[in-house]
């Protein structure tokens, strides 16, 4: 029998404006949205819906914006009947898929979002590293490339079979870059983040997120997450802690959760958040998935 999977975006699809609409045609929205904004601590109203876009790209605001979007239309698709088999987000978008398996309340969801993005931003502070996308080239071959340069350099993001994104220090990856142009890389792009996100730099970000789990209530969900870094199904507390504690400094690995959720008997995707870059990994992976994008009412 056909299976449903919810997926959630991560960073990057954030845009000034996202969910305005929907917050002003719609009580439900409008409801859910307004719980999510009373219970924080920052102005996430006004930036997600009126900007400007510099402040929205700050990691504490676009982190808990893309989930707040992604955990109101989630709300409004299940009150529609339409309910998921599987959950499963790319890097940032696993909070999302958090709050959709109710292992934690949307309103700590987003809380907990909003903490991540704060420690993430002052740990990528403290660390001179950045990120790049390598197009054209087999994941293994980009691996073993970095395996013989000096310095942090790490496959992170395994996006879809011609697309891995690197992390590592500054250094590290501009000599990756031309490294792997030479080797037959099609494009080698130092991405515009503050940070080497996915990578070890990242674990002492891991470890200030992990001593505040305890503030959280977290209970054992009702639908199973496939985890980032260990492409395995999970729903008890102490897998998912441990996941969000890995995946902060741990590889993204897209190709393979959606070929496992396939093998699962998934074959019908929403995407549900802004934008629609999950339609666009998932049809590079496998073109006979279904995948429908949920982003307006």
């Amino acid at each position: 029998m056909s299976k449903i999977a919810f997926i959630y975006p991560g960073q990057g699809t954030q845009y000034v404006g996202m969910g305005k609409e929907l917050y002003e045609t719609n009580e439900i929205a409008k409801k859910y949205f307004d719980e999510i904004f009373d219970s924080l601590d920052l102005d996430l109203k006004e930036t997600m819906f009126n900007g400007p876009e510099e402040k929205l790209k700050q990691t504490k605001y676009t982190q808990p914006a893309i989930v707040t979007m992604s955990l109101v239309l989630t709300k409004l698709l299940k009150e529609s009947g339409i309910e998921a088999n599987y959950v499963a987000g790319h890097s940032l978008g696993e909070y999302s898929a958090l709050g959709a398996a109710n292992i934690l309340s949307t309103c700590e969801t987003v809380k907990l979002t909003a903490l991540r993005g704060e420690i993430m931003n002052t740990v990528a502070g403290e660390v001179d590293g950045t990120m790049a996308a390598i197009i054209g080239m087999e994941s293994s071959e980009i691996e073993k490339i970095c395996k013989d340069i000096d310095g942090v350099v790490e496959a992170v993001n395994y996006n879809e079979p011609k697309q891995t994104v690197i992390a590592g220090s500054k250094d590290a990856i501009a000599i990756a870059c031309d490294k792997l142009k030479e080797a037959g890389a099609r494009r080698a792009m130092v991405l515009a983040v503050s940070g080497p996100f996915h990578s070890s730099l990242m674990k002492p970000a891991g470890d200030r997120l992990k001593d505040n789990f305890d503030k959280f209530n977290f209970k054992e969900g009702n639908i199973e997450i496939l985890s980032n870094t260990k492409v395995e199904f999970i729903k008890d507390i102490k897998n998912i802690k441990e996941e969000l504690y890995n995946q902060t400094f741990g590889p993204v690995r897209w190709v393979e959760i959606i070929e496992k959720l396939r093998d699962n008997g998934v074959t019908k995707f929403y995407e549900i958040g802004p934008g629609k870059v999950l339609k666009g990994l998932v049809r590079k992976i496998d073109k006979s998935l279904e995948v429908i994008n949920i982003e307006t009412i």
